[in-house]
């Protein structure tokens, strides 16, 4: 047992490095445009006021994103989806996996589960033991099942889930921002310390390098940025992306897109000034969601009235799966969708059972 417990210390401990790499590069950026740009090599006042003023800006909304997603704790299944204790010593004991899956269907019908594996079988995770919810996916390095599971990041040194990932897109939007801010103030010094037009000082090895840095990693963000908000914009995550969604009727990559509009307040939240605030405010519970769906699953139970917990930057709040539903799909939003659509148009329904429809 020792050694394991070592083992996971040290793992713990070199999860830090990306992080740590980050803040340091992220501190040098900092003095390198403030000291070395601004105060050394910079003359004009009013110049030096305006850069500072915008440039702490940026930075500031970048820190807070960047340490928000990394503080979040990433949302969990709550009790409801671990099996009876009954349930979960026969499923122990028992050896053949049809009757296992059997218990687990038995058990599923009283909870809101309603995509598969591969096979069809009963999504259950045997290192949480517990029935993952939709959407729902075991991270092996954070050892723990993790709702809305996007992805880990190494870079943020936690789990994107539904609890952060709206916070990991600012993360994203804001070091963008950052990135070519400097490099867009720091070009003209850039061409004048490198044509010599400006004297060799101590600053200029700093300004040099901050452009080539800020360049590069704009770069890099800038296409990571714009596939998740593809994946925004269609309401996948990256794992969906990769592997489409299994419903009683078969893999549906598009099983629950809601259109554009909705998939983005989804993640957003419905409160338009909140959108650019990392601020949780996405909509749901994390249990549930909507889905492009057209008939009721005959096999699940009515789970419509069960209270579902999710816990999310400490806060616990019990919510009926039917209001965060309503919630999402609106009455108000939903008629202004029908007033664009024809009658062709795919309908969207309670999340049970789905009839896979091309997307258009």
């Amino acid at each position: 047992m020792a050694p394991s417990h070592a083992v996971r210390c040290c793992q713990r401990g070199l999860s830090w490095i990306p992080v740590i790499f980050i803040n340091l590069v992220v501190c040098w950026s900092y003095y390198a445009y403030v000291v070395e740009l601004c105060i050394y090599t910079i003359a004009n006042t009013e110049e030096k006021v305006i850069y500072l003023i915008v440039f702490h800006v940026f930075f500031f909304m970048f820190i807070w994103s960047y340490w928000k997603t990394i503080i979040s704790k990433p949302a969990s299944p709550s009790k409801e989806f671990c099996l009876p204790k009954a349930d979960k010593e026969l499923y122990e004991k028992e050896e053949n996996p049809e009757a296992q899956q059997e218990i687990l269907k038995k058990v599923a019908r009283n909870v809101p589960v309603y995509t598969r594996t591969g096979s069809g079988a009963i999504r259950y995770c045997d290192r949480c033991q517990l029935i993952k919810p939709d959407r729902c996916h075991h991270c092996s390095t954070c050892d723990r099942c993790v709702l809305k599971m996007d992805h880990h990041c190494p870079w943020v040194n936690n789990c994107v889930g539904f609890s952060n990932y709206k916070l990991f897109v600012l993360f994203l939007a804001y070091s963008m921002l950052y990135c070519v801010y400097i490099a867009a103030t720091v070009l003209q010094y850039f061409i004048k310390f490198w044509t010599n037009h400006l004297p060799d000082t101590h600053a200029k090895f700093h300004v040099l390098f901050l452009f080539f840095v800020a360049a590069m990693f704009f770069i890099s963000i800038l296409s990571l940025f714009s596939y998740h908000l593809w994946l925004v914009g269609k309401n996948r995550t990256t794992i969906e992306a990769f592997r489409a969604p299994v419903f009683r009727n078969g893999p549906d990559k598009n099983g629950f897109t809601v259109g554009f509009r909705k998939n983005v307040t989804q993640v957003f939240g419905d409160q338009k000034k909140c959108w650019c605030l990392p601020l949780y405010s996405s909509l749901g519970d994390g249990y549930t969601f909507p889905t492009r769906l057209v008939n009721v699953d005959s096999e699940q139970g009515n789970v419509e009235h069960q209270a579902i917990k999710c816990t999310v930057d400490g806060q616990t709040n019990p919510r009926p799966l039917s209001e965060s539903q309503n919630h999402l799909l609106g009455n108000k939003m939903h008629s202004e969708e029908q007033k664009d659509s024809s009658p062709a148009n795919i309908e969207v329904c309670q999340p049970v059972s789905i009839t896979m429809e091309n997307e258009s």
